[in-house]
């Protein structure tokens, strides 16, 4: 058997990311693995926010999909961060045949196939849905630093605040129609979270109903302040599903 035909046969993951970024964020967690990789990116990246404007969710979930088809990963372990966990919940039903496992992240879990913004509390929901259409997805800066960075350095800081994309409207407000994948399942909550509290993720466990739950003491992006910590949990879920 050929080295092309070990890692085919070796379970794989592949990383989802949230709202404004790229594959990339994931590469600090996924560079130490012994374990196949992929890090698929959201379509148009290097686009304008007009050229994103119609996309729907679907057509997130389409990118998403032919980069697991051009992988040549036989079964993989979707890990899905924040927005991403609502794609996530679609590419695992399309991939079922596939899928070995599903982590989220301090990931968003609609429950009843909902889209991004039913998740939130009923006011954080109505505001967004005000707000959404008339100034973009583009956070302020402010909230940015406040919400996603609060535990990076000033210099991660920075590259997330000049590297945010703004995704399309469609991609919070579609419904994913999904249900709960029967694998498998890991929610790693974030306890130091300005983005999702605790008691918004602890609503996340409950929607998922995860056989594990792990906990990180890191703000919402675990991958960049902690990404060895994220690594272990995801080594140790691994070691449950080869078994």
């Amino acid at each position: 058997m050929n080295k092309q035909e070990l890692i085919q046969q070796k379970i794989g993951f592949v990383f989802v990311n949230g709202a404004g970024m790229k594959g990339e964020v994931w590469s600090k967690v996924a560079d130490g693995m012994s374990q196949p990789s992929l890090l698929v990116d959201f379509p148009l990246r290097e686009g304008t926010v007009e050229a994103r404007k119609e996309l729907a969710l679907a057509d997130y979930v389409s990118h998403l999909r032919k980069q697991v088809n051009e992988w040549g990963v036989r079964r993989f372990i979707i890990v899905a961060h924040s927005l991403g966990g609502v794609l996530a919940l679609r590419l695992a039903y399309e991939f079922s045949d596939r899928l070995a496992g599903f982590v989220a992240v301090g990931a968003a879990i609609p429950s009843k196939g909902g889209s991004f913004l039913s998740v939130l509390p009923f006011p954080k929901r109505m505001l967004l849905s005000a707000i959404l259409p008339k100034m973009g997805t583009k956070p302020p800066e402010s909230a940015i630093r406040s919400g996603l960075c609060n535990d990076l350095t000033p210099a991660q800081t920075a590259e997330i605040v000049s590297g945010f994309i703004p995704e399309s409207l469609r991609v919070y407000t579609d419904r994913v129609d999904a249900p709960i994948p029967d694998v498998p399942k890991l929610y790693v909550k974030l306890s130091l979270d300005k983005e999702f509290g605790l008691s918004l993720q602890n609503k996340m466990v409950s929607a998922l109903s995860p056989q594990f739950v792990q906990s990180l003491e890191t703000g919402h992006l675990p991958m960049l302040s902690d990404p060895d910590g994220l690594r272990r949990l995801l080594q140790d879920f691994y070691i449950q599903v080869d078994i």
